[in-house]
């Protein structure tokens, strides 16, 4: 619900003010549930990546380390 702006308020900055002794804000949410949701999905994604990359190199130096030698 956003509150319509008052012609006569002389203290309206970014989208706060004070109305009958009260600090207003008139502002949008920043994040919707939906964007971060949506961010908190492609952290996930990125950490997989990650993951199996560091995975990969792991067992790369255990095979190296054991002598391990396998041609395809």
């Amino acid at each position: 619900m956003h509150l319509k702006r008052d012609s006569k308020m002389d203290n309206y900055v970014e989208g706060l003010y004070v109305k009958n002794g009260r600090l207003m804000n008139d502002r949008m949410p920043g994040v919707t549930g939906i964007q971060q949701a949506s961010m908190y999905r492609k952290q996930m994604k990125k950490q997989y990546k990650i993951d199996c990359i560091a995975d990969g190199i792991e067992r790369a130096k255990i095979r190296m380390d054991h002598g391990f030698d396998y041609e395809l």
